[in-house]
């Protein structure tokens, strides 16, 4: 799933394989037992003028429901919000500049509701582009509710919290 054909994200030239199918639209599909929905959104907060389009996915697996929301670049409005429905787990851009700040990101939890929120796009040492730091994101997040989760997770639907956790994955 691309969720906009930005050059420095969009690597689908090296995505290989016998069953590879590669989307980057709006709309309903079910791949090999995902069920995947599309939601056209924007990049930027004029309508995709500066930025162009963003898509967020919405796709369940196994009875866990994700949903990642892209280099989105403007507060959800409620249509996008009830489009997409429960969520277990949410990617989320952090880093402003060229998509939602920390505090928006926070609106967008709080709409969005999912039981586990992971932080991404935001700055980490080495990165060419100015964004803010994961700290600022954090910072007003109680302790007990985040955790460094390393870089990979194997759960099942049943170890699924009930109160909000925020999982931050290593560097």
């Amino acid at each position: 799933m691309i969720s906009h054909n930005h050059y420095d994200h969009n690597a689908s030239r090296v995505v290989k394989g016998e069953h590879v199918e590669v989307n980057c639209s709006e709309g309903y599909q079910e791949v090999k037992d995902v069920e995947i929905e599309g939601f056209e959104t924007f990049h930027d907060e004029f309508q995709g003028s500066k930025r162009g389009e963003n898509f967020i996915y919405r796709f369940s697996m196994n009875g866990i429901r994700y949903c990642h929301l892209g280099d989105l670049g403007h507060i959800l409005d409620d249509d996008i919000i009830a489009g997409i429905g429960e969520v277990d787990i949410l990617f989320i851009p952090v880093g402003g500049v060229t998509t939602i700040n920390s505090e928006q990101a926070k609106e967008v939890i709080s709409k969005i509701g999912p039981r586990i929120v992971i932080p991404m796009h935001y700055r980490i040492s080495g990165l060419g582009l100015v964004l803010d730091n994961l700290e600022n994101f954090l910072k007003d997040i109680p302790a007990e509710l985040i955790y460094m989760v390393g870089n990979e997770i194997d759960f099942i639907p049943e170890d699924m919290v009930e109160e909000m956790e925020y999982w931050v994955f290593s560097m």
